[in-house]
């Protein structure tokens, strides 16, 4: 049978009516429907299908709230987006003091180790001693006396061992962990002297300081890793003793525990007193210390200052402050004494001056190593040493032991050791008179730069009073800038720059900079110092209080010239553009700070072509993207006011720099556009001759620079955006040239997007992007250039050549067509529902003409037959014929002249066909829902010979429910 559709005429509040019918909630109260849609970076969204719409007149930015756009994807505009993205939290540096407690400073020896293990290694070839290795003792069977004796005599017993020569540091290491094995698995078997022995020889390996001096402190770890072990075996298997019938509790007291574990106790420091040589002694009794605990709790304070006093017959100084740290590690955990503290560094400073004897310079000048690398061998020691006993210690106390140290002579390496040591807030109230007395202090072996610099790194986390600040800054450039050698200088103005970008103007801050090129250019010496002109840049731009000032300076853009390594280049301009997003992202700066300044935006596109210039081919799409959304942030923040023109002018020359990152044309885009539609705001939409010039401009500018984006999605939403504005601003032939490009672009849009490594259909973005283009359509007035509906011609024309997926539950081409008719039914309606002001939209250019209705229904005939032959191909699919018919149901049912006998008759027949299977629906009272519509719909109607047709339907359709 041949169908002719013809659209019914509707007054206004019938056609208000109708138009609600397609808004009506016929679904589940509880499901809400959803569409699921892609944006331009492939991301899926499920996005609500509710629009209303409260207006006749159409504004720009109101999303086309139309019944058209009912399933459109609900979104910011894409300038509003971009000014709204990554909300950085602030960036707050947390000052807490160094107060350290028991456990505290357990942690901070343990996150020392591996500093030190890899920082103190050497090439050189090492040596060690031992019995066991390689070695295997057969246990045989033994009386409880002879196994006493025995164990008495092993002690002693070091005849049998092996000198292992010409080892590398990591056969070293194999060797010193093997020997850590023997020692676990020995305690397994029950062999505690080869134990204690093992633990004794490892101990004699820390006498030797001289053989490979260099890594003396990571041998210290080694060991005393091993020492620990053994310590708390020691320790545990005394605890299993005391405990018969219930377990210890944490704080036990010695009433708790048996004399059988007491006198095993006594019996392990017997064997420890035994032991002949010194240090061995002293280490192992130190990792003994806490077993004190099951005899006497009070014998462990009194044992520490014991201990700390045989220290004091150890002749190397390296050992001596070693063993001393090992001390105060144990006694941190055992003690809340501070007492073998004080001791501790008052013996080390009695032998201070023993570092600079004759002896040990003849040693370091055999090993051939500097001065200040053997001083650098006695700071994880001292640093331990000193950082504990200053977290108890009072101001007063602090005081006395700052004067005792700067007045030894060569006191370079004990001010260096309280400058890493002692609490940052003594430091910083008192810094101007630590600068003084660094500045006078002998620098042998330690250089004025690694105090200064040491003392530019407390002062700029922790600043001084505000009126010592200045005072501070000129005592102490009076020595930074008589250092002479350049790697010294470097790593000292490397924190202090932080200091004064934080504290000072823009004029100091230049002044320094301009000292920095003039020491760094001279024979090309930054070539050597990146690492610390990078740190020196970060510290600025992380930490400066006026960041445009910054990039206005003179010697700002002559300090970025200096990294003539790309590589290099692209992270320092990467990372100062974004520690500007967190500045201009901070509370404490103005949110809607704005560039206008031509030398700082020159600044800005200097660092901006830097990084644009650093994407190549290897560039990750991840990279590409983070760099995109940096220069973006910037060209967003460029405002020249009620300039408009030179606004522009901008954007033409961002658009040539950056013209490889999709990201950017993108943003540069939507600025243009923002352009057009803030001119038609200050002209209230009658534009003059000149604005009429600019916004037709911004046009041209949009359609030139969209084709240069790789991204279809991006260009199709761009098309869209653009053409809308153009139509506003009633540049009638660039708004259809904008559409007509969108519909050209549609044919190449991929089947497939990739999301998350998947591959999803883009049938669901083309259905919605046409449903937003059909809202646009309703709009946009004839060209008499190109004949009645031109656009939507040759949008249908385009739609015919996509292939669609047929395995859906309804193909998306058929739901478009079902748009299509939506869209025309408002076209045939002698008024629109909604207009742009100024804009003649076909309602108005055609009034209703006979040939411009006919033509759509000519169309619509057409989009008729092709989904009849659509819904016939279904038929072996029940279930998506069902919802099909259902849906074409409504379109003839409501939009439809129902007074032609075939179209009433096809609107019945598609009744009868859904009710045939609407069990197969998720929604079984769909059919219902509508009927109680269609029944509040007569009410409405004027019309009388549609009413009487449309109440016969309504009797039919009850027949079948």
């Amino acid at each position: 049978m041949d169908y002719k559709w013809k659209y019914v005429k509707l007054d206004r509040n019938d056609s208000r009516k109708f138009f609600n019918f397609v808004n009506s909630n016929l679904s589940h109260p509880l499901r809400e429907e959803k569409t699921i849609v892609f944006d331009s970076k492939g991301t899926k969204n499920r996005l609500s299908s509710s629009v209303s719409s409260k207006s006749s007149t159409l504004d720009l930015f109101d999303g086309f709230d139309d019944p058209l756009s009912q399933f459109a994807r609900q979104e910011l505009d894409p300038l509003s987006q971009m000014a709204a993205e990554n909300d950085l939290n602030n960036l707050i540096i947390k000052k807490k003091s160094a107060l350290v407690d028991t456990t505290s400073a357990v942690q901070s020896w343990n996150s020392r180790k591996a500093i030190i293990l890899n920082k103190y290694t050497t090439s050189e070839k090492l040596s060690i001693a031992t019995s066991f290795l390689g070695i295997e003792n057969v246990v045989r069977s033994q009386t409880t006396v002879e196994k006493v004796k025995h164990r008495l005599e092993q002690i002693d017993d070091f005849q049998d061992i092996h000198y292992m020569q010409n080892l590398t540091q990591q056969e070293y290491i194999g060797k010193i962990n093997q020997l850590n094995a023997e020692l676990i698995e020995a305690w397994k078997t029950d062999q505690r002297v080869k134990s204690l022995k093992i633990a004794i020889q490892c101990s004699k390996l820390l006498s030797d300081a001289t053989s490979v001096m260099q890594f003396y402190p990571s041998k210290f770890v080694l060991v005393t890793d091993i020492l620990d072990i053994f310590g708390k075996l020691v320790y545990e298997r005394l605890k299993s003793k005391s405990e018969n019938e219930k377990s210890l509790p944490d704080k036990f007291t010695p009433d708790q525990i048996p004399e059988s574990a007491k006198e095993t106790c006594l019996n392990w420091f017997y064997k420890i007193s035994s032991i002949r040589e010194l240090l061995p002694r002293l280490y192992v009794e130190m990792c003994l210390v806490r077993c004190y605990n099951f005899i006497n709790p009070r014998e462990i304070d009194a044992s520490l200052l014991r201990i700390s006093r045989m220290i004091r017959g150890i002749g190397d100084p390296l050992v001596g402050a070693y063993a001393r740290c090992y001390l105060v590690r144990i006694g941190v955990t055992t003690s809340k004494s501070h007492e073998y503290l004080k001791e501790c560094f008052a013996d080390f400073l009695s032998v201070y001056h023993t570092i600079f004897n004759t002896g040990i310079r003849a040693e370091i000048l055999k090993q051939n190593i500097e001065l200040s690398v053997y001083f650098s061998l006695y700071a994880p020691a001292l640093d331990f040493i000193v950082q504990n006993y200053a977290a108890s210690a009072t101001d007063v106390q602090l005081e006395e032991f700052l004067t005792h140290c700067k007045d030894k002579k060569n006191s370079s390496l004990l001010l260096l050791t309280i400058l890493h040591s002692f609490r940052p807030e003594f430091i910083s109230s008192r810094s101007v008179e630590m600068v003084s007395i660094l500045a006078e202090t002998n620098n042998e072996g330690i250089t004025k730069g690694s105090l200064f610099r040491q003392l530019g790194n407390i002062v700029s986390l922790f600043p001084p009073p505000v009126e010592q600040r200045v005072l501070l800054f000129n005592e102490a450039w009076k020595t930074i800038s008589t250092i002479t050698n350049v790697g010294d200088y470097m790593a000292c103005v490397e924190l202090w720059s932080q200091y004064i970008a934080s504290n000072f103007d823009i004029i100091t801050l230049n002044t320094f900079f301009g000292d920095v090129l003039t020491r760094i250019v001279q024979k090309r010496a930054f070539e050597r110092y990146y690492n610390e002109l990078q740190g020196l840049m970060d510290k600025v731009v992380s930490n400066v209080i006026d960041f445009h000032g910054l990039l206005s300076m003179d010697n700002f853009l002559p300090i970025l010239d200096l990294f003539q390594k790309e590589s290099i280049k692209f992270e320092v301009c990467k990372n100062i553009l974004e520690k500007y997003k967190i500045f201009c992202s901070n509370d404490e700066n103005n949110f809607s700070l704005v560039i206008n300044d031509p030398v700082t935006i020159n600044a800005f596109m200097c660092v901006s072509k830097a990084l644009n210039d650093g994407v190549n081919a290897l560039t990750s799409d991840d990279e590409r993207r983070h760099i995109g959304n940096l220069i973006s942030f910037f060209i967003l923040r460029v405002n020249f006011g009620r300039d408009f023109e030179q606004q522009l002018t901008f954007y033409v020359d961002a658009r040539g720099s950056f013209a490889n990152l999709d990201i950017v044309l993108h943003a540069l885009v939507n600025c243009v556009n923002k352009l057009s539609i803030d001119t038609r705001r200050i002209v209230k939409g009658n534009h003059t001759r000149k604005t009429s010039a600019f916004v037709k401009a911004c046009t041209a500018y949009c359609f030139i620079t969209i084709p240069s984006i790789i991204s279809i999605t991006q260009r199709l939403d761009l098309y869209l955006e653009s053409g809308k504005i153009a139509l506003a601003n009633l540049c009638l032939g660039q708004s259809d040239a904008s559409f007509e490009a969108a519909i050209h672009l549609l044919s190449e849009l991929p089947k497939f997007f990739e999301i998350e490594g998947r591959q999803r259909s883009s049938e669901t973005y083309l259905q919605s992007y046409v449903l937003k283009f059909l809202s646009l359509l309703v709009l946009v007035p004839d060209s008499p250039e190109k004949g009645v509906l031109y656009l939507l011609r040759l949008l249908i024309d385009k739609l015919n050549e996509i292939e669609f997926d047929s395995t859906q539950q309804l193909t998306t081409k058929s739901t478009i067509e079902m748009n299509i008719l939506d869209m025309l039914c408002y076209c045939a309606q002698d008024t629109y529902p909604y207009h742009l002001q100024n804009v003649i939209s076909n309602d108005q250019l055609y009034g209703a003409d006979v040939k411009f209705i006919n033509e759509i229904n000519e169309i619509s005939t057409g989009l008729l037959c092709d989904l009849l032959q659509e819904l016939q191909r279904m038929s072996e699919r029940p279930k998506q014929q069902c919802q099909m018919a259902l849906d074409l149901f409504e379109r003839v049912a409501m939009k439809s002249d129902l007074c032609d006998d075939k179209m009433f008759t096809l609107a019945v027949n598609l009744w009868n066909l859904s009710i045939k299977n609407r069990h197969l629906l998720m929604d079984g009272k769909i059919h219902h829902k509508i009927y109680r519509h269609m029944k509040a719909v007569r009410g409405t109607l004027r019309n009388r010979n549609y009413y009487q047709r449309f109440d016969e339907l309504l009797n039919r359709i009850e027949k079948k429910l």
